[in-house]
């Protein structure tokens, strides 16, 4: 048990620095967490997981505020919504089927990776966002269907984030990074106000992997910064690839 702790420890820290930079890191940390706790309702597990991407993300969320100018129109209702939906998506984690979930997020990865990696300049520049009520209603609505994404299933819901912001409201991969990061806080917290009072944490083993995971997305918040759009647009490429391989690894490998 003591070396599955510590191979959890390992990509705990890992997922917090993919999460911090580009998002996706609980598909790195979410297996591991099924792996090492097989006795668990799923419910429990990702329970367990949401306290340590939650408290990743707080650590890293105040880094990027000291350097990004927050559209906080657009964002505050953005974030309402996406807490609001992922509330009903913990509730209703017992209720949808995971492989139908699992086939849609598969395709929509590998749609994302291709046209990111076709369009060159996505992400490089920062548009000077209007915020009329077509983008904040669009923020409401693409929010809310990601935050009952992350209440139900949660993997991978930073990096959707992360191109909505760049493809739909024109941000670059750095502000579009800290935008995500402050939309899965809302996201996460709602997740927690159903899985806490559940009973589905265990909580000895979330504060190890939080702790963990708070080192990586200090490590990634650095990163970020220090490199910058450019930097975080490989990443995001390299993590999706990563995803695509990871997720069709698992679909073929069962059919």
């Amino acid at each position: 048990m003591s070396t599955d702790l510590l191979a959890l420890g390992f990509f705990a820290f890992c997922g917090g620095l993919i999460d911090s930079a580009v998002g996706g890191g609980g598909l790195v940390l979410l297996p591991a967490l099924l792996h090492t706790l097989p006795e668990f309702s799923l419910a429990t597990v990702f329970g367990t997981n949401k306290v340590a991407v939650w408290a990743g993300t707080m650590s890293s969320i105040f880094t990027y505020l000291k350097r990004i100018n927050v559209v906080w129109k657009l964002m505050i209702p953005t974030t309402i919504s996406a807490f609001s939906f992922a509330f009903l998506g913990a509730m209703s984690v017992s209720y949808i089927p995971k492989d139908i979930m699992t086939y849609l997020v598969f395709f929509l990865l590998i749609i994302m990776a291709i046209y990111t990696f076709t369009k060159k300049d996505l992400g490089q520049t920062h548009a000077n966002i209007q915020c009329s009520n077509k983008e904040i209603l669009r923020g409401i609505l693409f929010g809310g269907l990601i935050g009952f994404y992350d209440g139900v299933f949660g993997p991978g819901s930073g990096s959707f984030l992360l191109f909505l912001f760049v493809k739909g409201f024109g941000f670059d991969f750095l502000n579009a990074s800290a935008s995500a990061k402050l939309v899965n806080i809302g996201t996460f917290s709602a997740a927690l106000l159903f899985f806490i009072p559940s009973g589905n944490v265990l909580w000895e083993i979330g504060g190890m992997v939080a702790a963990c995971n708070i080192a990586g997305a200090i490590t990634g918040s650095f990163l970020g910064l220090r490199y910058g759009s450019g930097f975080i647009r490989i990443f995001f490429l390299i993590l999706l690839v990563f995803l695509i391989g990871r997720m069709g690894s698992t679909i073929f490998g069962e059919l």
